[in-house]
């Protein structure tokens, strides 16, 4: 008897993978085996690859398969232009894997992550009913799935708008300034390439976000009654968030240092400081958070990852010599207080820890419902891609977070770091911020 199957097809990059690999276990519980197929990136836009072999190694519960590398890296193309080509034409590798495993498997469903939309095609041909994991909030699907709607009503490029913000189905004013840089100039390969993808959502046989309808009624209500999407069919809107991955639950001789640190300070009184997987920041931007970290007297953990070249700040990073890094004595001056991590915490350990109070995070969807469920609010300091419409929904919709202002600028200063981080730790803003959350 065939095995009952559910395949999924990452997009590359860890804050795709992560959600994915949830999913997959998420099918697991339910009976299925699941294999989760990935490829490997032209570029270095992602350190995923890593991770999956990281994670082949560690979980038995469910399958992986790589596909190989379908072009080679050219330095004079934008990552993500070679990103998508890259996963488009692994679709013949696609093909063939799924049509040998089906001599053994009964595949019930083929799910792609939203950057591989092309391979829904894929199952088309074989039969497979194929379906969109969109791992980001249910806001930005319902302005992506509008974009091509959006985009025949004008001619103009975002960036060039006189507007200062876009209005869309089911979600909060959005300001241009928010857009992702990667849609803000129409005559990009860039912008067509994500225009394309965006009108095939319509072509999956449901989509599958990681979200829960308590969080984004609005957006989830406008998705399910299709305005975002006017003179289409809307496929299925399935939310199946949060996919968040469990605590550690480690003994104590294996946990990480940093939390051994965070059980000797008080209930709600350290302010953790992450900026996901991706981004490193620049030396200078660094040594002014750190700045206004020590002049707020706030307790505080800094996973920092930092580099100075401002066209490396996407690729992996060695771990950085603090000492050199931050000011001089910083280290000295706060070391009751604070401590400074180099590149890696185990986030959803930390976010769960009674001593943590606030968190000053990139907005990466992932982060976000990591901090939502556990109970701690945010202070927004969006970096790339969807994060600044994230923002907005923080602040605007569900009101869990308050954004650092000068982070669209070329620096946030002390001043400002200083300023939102004792509002967030000593006064009744946490308390407000905590209450929208509990009833998330």
């Amino acid at each position: 008897m065939k095995k009952e199957t559910v395949v999924l097809y990452c997009g590359m990059g860890v804050g795709h993978l992560m959600p994915m690999i949830e999913l997959a276990m998420l099918f697991h519980r339910h009976g299925f085996f699941t294999t989760v197929i990935s490829a490997d990136p032209p570029n270095k836009i992602s350190s995923a690859s890593n991770l999956i072999n990281q994670q082949a190694k560690e979980n038995h519960l469910i399958s992986f398969h790589n596909l190989p590398a379908a072009i080679h890296r050219d330095p004079n193309r934008h990552p993500m232009d070679l990103m998508f080509e890259a996963i488009c034409a692994n679709n013949r590798h696609l093909y063939d894997f799924l049509t040998s495993l089906s001599n053994t498997n009964s595949i019930r469903a083929l799910v792609v992550d939203i950057f591989c939309t092309d391979a829904l095609e894929i199952g088309r041909q074989l039969g497979i009913p194929a379906y969109v994991h969109f791992p980001c909030a249910a806001s930005v699907l319902a302005i992506y799935i509008h974009l091509p709607v959006f985009h025949t009503t004008t001619d103009t490029s975002f960036k060039v708008m006189e507007c200062t913000s876009l209005d869309f189905p089911g979600v909060p004013p959005i300001p241009i300034a928010d857009v992702p840089y990667t849609l803000q100039d129409r005559d990009t390969e860039i912008y067509q390439t994500r225009i394309e993808k965006f009108t095939q959502l319509a072509e999956a046989d449901g989509i599958l976000v990681n979200s829960f309808e308590s969080l984004e009624e609005r957006a989830v209500r406008a998705l399910k009654d299709g305005v975002c999407l006017p003179g289409r069919k809307m496929p299925p809107v399935y939310c199946i968030g949060p996919l968040v991955k469990k605590e550690n639950g480690k003994e104590i001789e294996e946990r990480h240092i940093c939390l051994t640190w965070l059980d000797s300070h008080p209930k709600g009184s350290v302010i953790f400081l992450c900026f996901g997987s991706v981004v490193a920041l620049l030396i200078d931007q660094i040594k002014q958070i750190a700045i206004g970290l020590e002049r707020s007297s706030q307790r505080f953990l800094w996973v920092l990852r930092s580099t100075n070249d401002e066209n490396k700040m996407f690729e992996p990073q060695p771990d950085s010599d603090l000492h050199l890094v931050l000011p001089d004595g910083f280290l000295d001056r706060t070391k009751n207080r604070g401590m400074v991590i180099n590149s890696w915490a185990p986030q959803v350990d930390v976010l769960n820890h009674a001593s943590i109070g606030g968190f000053v995070s990139h907005c990466g969807w992932n982060s976000t419902l990591e901090a939502i469920i556990a109970g701690v609010p945010i202070i927004c300091w969006p970096i790339f891609a969807e994060q600044g419409i994230n923002k907005v929904l923080l602040t605007e919709e569900i009101k869990v977070g308050v954004v650092m202002k000068g982070c669209e600028e070329e620096f946030v200063r002390p001043e400002e770091v200083e300023e939102k981080v004792r509002w967030l730790m000593a006064s009744e803003g946490r308390r407000v911020l905590r209450e929208h959350i509990s009833t998330c």
